[in-house]
C-alpha cells in the first residue's frame, strides 16, 4: 500500500467524537443523553455555520423568524403528530394546570403557520419564505444515539416557503442552486432523489401530477442527475432528497425540499386572497440546506480528519514566539490579526518552538506565524501552512491581506 492510500485509510477510520475531544469542540455528559455540550472552540465553528446559513437565507430573500421552543399539545393534535409521533416527543403536564399539556417542539413546521396566519395574505405576498434556525428535541431511543450523527437535541436550518402552485418550479430551482453552491464549498458531490406519490396519499391526483412535474422540471433544468424513488414521497407531497456518502462510505440524508400539498395548509387553515378576491390554499415547501448542524459537523470532521477549511476552523492562525525576547513583537502581530477580524492565538509559553508547532498542528491550526530574532528585526513573520510546511517570510500586513482573499 502506497503512502497516499495509507493516509486515506487512516483518515477514513477517524471518529468525529475522537476529533471533537482532541480539538476541544464538544463533549457528551450523562446528565443530558444525546445532547452535545458545545465548548468555546466548537461554538466558533457552530457560529460560522449559522453565519453561512443566514447568508444563504439573505441571498434567497428569506425572512428569519423564531418560534417558541415549547407549545401546547393542541398544535400537534392538529398536525397529526400527537397521534403518530408522540413517542418521539418530549411532553409533560403543566404542574400548575392539569388541563394543559406542553410539548418541547420536535419540528418547526406547524409553528411557522402561526406566523403566516398572523395577518391576511395576498397573492402578491407570495412566495413568502420564512426561515428559522431552530433547536429541536426528539426522543430518540438511547440505543440509537451516536455522537453528532444521532442526537436528541438537533439544530436545523429550516425554512418554509408559502407559494402558489405555479411558483413551485422556480422556488425548487433556487433551492437546488443554493444546495449545489453550499456543498461545493467542501468539494462534495451530493446525490439527489425524487420521491413520488405513495400508495396512501392525501390530496387530488391532479395536484400530485402537477407537483411531481414541477420538481422534475426543476431538477432537469438544473442539469442535476437524480434517481426516482417511486412511492417514497410523504403522504402529503413529493420531495427531493439530498444524500451524501461520508468518508466511511455511509449514506446520510442532509438537505431536502419537501412539497406539502395538504398537511400544513389544510390542517392549519392557511390561505391567501387571489387576484379575484377569492380565498385559496397555498402549497408549502419544507426546505433545509444543511439538514442537521450536528450531523453535518460530524461528517465534516471525519471527512477532513479535523483539518476543516480555514474559514470554518476554530482558529485560523497562531503566533509562535521562539523566545521571551520576541513576546512583545508577537503581541503586536497578534493584535493586528485580531483587529483585522482573524481568529488567532498568541503562544508565548515557555516551550521549545518545536513543541509549540507540534501542539498547534495537533489542534489543526491552518497557519502558524513563527517569530524569532530575524523576523522581529525585519518586521516580518515566518509563515508555516498546515500540511504544506514552511512557506515564506512576509509582513503581518501581507499575511492578513492573503488570508482575507481566501474563503
Amino acid at each position: 500500500m502506497d503512502k497516499q492510500s495509507e493516509d486515506k485509510e487512516k483518515k477514513s477510520g477517524r471518529d468525529h467524537r475522537e476529533l471533537g475531544q482532541l480539538l476541544d469542540l464538544f463533549s457528551f455528559q450523562e446528565i443530558a443523553p444525546g445532547a452535545p455540550f458545545w465548548h468555546p472552540n466548537g461554538m466558533v465553528i457552530f457560529k460560522e455555520l449559522e453565519k453561512l446559513a443566514r447568508k444563504i437565507n439573505e441571498e434567497g430573500e428569506y425572512q428569519e423568524i423564531s418560534t417558541p421552543i415549547m407549545v401546547k399539545k393542541e398544535v400537534f393534535e392538529k398536525s397529526g403528530h400527537w397521534e403518530h409521533y408522540r413517542e418521539n416527543m418530549f411532553w409533560f403536564e403543566n404542574p400548575t394546570d392539569k388541563n394543559e399539556t406542553l410539548v418541547v417542539k420536535p419540528m418547526n413546521c406547524p409553528e411557522s403557520t402561526y406566523v403566516y396566519n398572523s395577518k391576511i395574505r395576498s397573492y402578491k405576498d407570495l412566495p413568502l419564505r420564512l426561515a428559522e434556525i431552530g433547536r429541536l428535541n426528539r426522543n430518540e431511543l438511547s440505543g440509537t444515539l451516536g455522537g453528532l450523527f444521532r442526537v436528541r437535541q438537533i439544530t436545523m436550518d429550516d425554512a418554509h416557503i408559502y407559494c402558489r402552485p405555479d411558483q413551485v418550479e422556480e422556488e425548487i430551482g433556487k433551492i437546488i442552486e443554493s444546495i449545489e453552491k453550499f456543498y461545493s464549498l467542501f468539494d462534495f458531490k451530493p446525490n439527489y432523489a425524487l420521491a413520488t406519490k405513495p400508495e396512501k396519499a392525501l390530496g387530488k391526483k391532479a395536484d400530485w401530477d402537477l407537483a411531481e412535474e414541477a420538481l422534475k422540471n426543476a431538477l432537469d433544468k438544473s442539469g442535476i442527475k437524480y434517481a426516482v424513488e417511486k412511492g417514497e414521497g410523504a403522504f402529503y407531497g413529493p420531495k427531493i432528497e439530498v444524500h451524501l456518502n461520508d468518508s466511511q462510505g455511509r449514506d446520510w440524508q442532509l438537505g431536502t425540499a419537501q412539497l406539502d400539498l395538504v398537511m400544513l395548509p389544510k390542517q392549519f387553515d392557511v390561505s391567501y386572497i387571489d387576484e379575484n378576491g377569492k380565498k385559496q390554499m397555498p402549497w408549502v415547501i419544507h426546505r433545509a440546506i444543511f439538514g442537521s448542524f450536528e450531523r453535518l459537523l460530524g461528517i465534516l470532521l471525519e471527512h477532513f480528519d479535523g483539518n476543516l477549511p480555514v474559514w470554518l476552523t476554530h482558529g485560523k492562525a497562531e503566533v509562535l514566539t521562539i523566545g521571551d525576547k520576541q513576546n512583545k513583537y508577537g503581541a503586536e502581530v497578534f493584535k493586528k490579526l485580531s483587529e483585522s477580524g482573524i481568529r488567532a492565538k498568541l503562544n508565548k509559553d515557555n516551550l521549545t518552538i518545536g513543541k509549540k508547532i507540534r501542539e498547534a498542528e495537533i489542534q489543526r491550526i491552518p497557519y502558524l506565524l513563527v517569530i524569532g530574532e530575524k523576523e522581529e528585526k525585519n518586521n516580518t513573520v515566518n509563515v508555516r501552512q498546515r500540511e504544506k510546511g514552511n512557506l515564506n517570510e512576509i509582513s503581518a500586513e501581507e499575511f492578513i491581506e492573503k488570508l482575507k482573499k481566501s474563503r
